[in-house]
């Protein structure tokens, strides 16, 4: 027989932590950024180059990177914009994608 413990039974399997990187923000190429905001490459390069989206670049090849936090914080930009233009009537109907019709 078992031995009872008051200790909780393990959950369900999660996904394993990132690795620790000291603290350290984690860094997003252009084209993993591309990926997220499902952008092709001139509009991602637009957002970086009109300073909407923080980037930095690093190395001797000059690489973008974009910090996730960076990322989130202009998507979370975008959702907060997007919702004064509807409260200020600015958004006409046709510019949703997906009307659901």
């Amino acid at each position: 027989m078992p031995k009872k413990t008051n200790e909780p039974t393990p959950g369900p399997a999660t996904t394993p932590a990132a690795p620790n990187t000291g603290g350290l923000p984690r860094m997003l190429s252009l084209e993993q950024v591309q990926q997220v905001l499902n952008m092709k490459s001139p509009q991602v390069y637009a957002l970086v180059k009109s300073g909407e989206l923080r980037a930095a670049q690093f190395g001797g090849r000059h690489v973008w990177r974009v910090r996730e936090d960076d990322l989130m914080a202009y998507i979370d930009a975008a959702y907060a914009k997007t919702a004064e233009r509807i409260a200020a009537g600015q958004m006409p109907a046709g510019d949703a994608e997906d009307q659901g019709q």
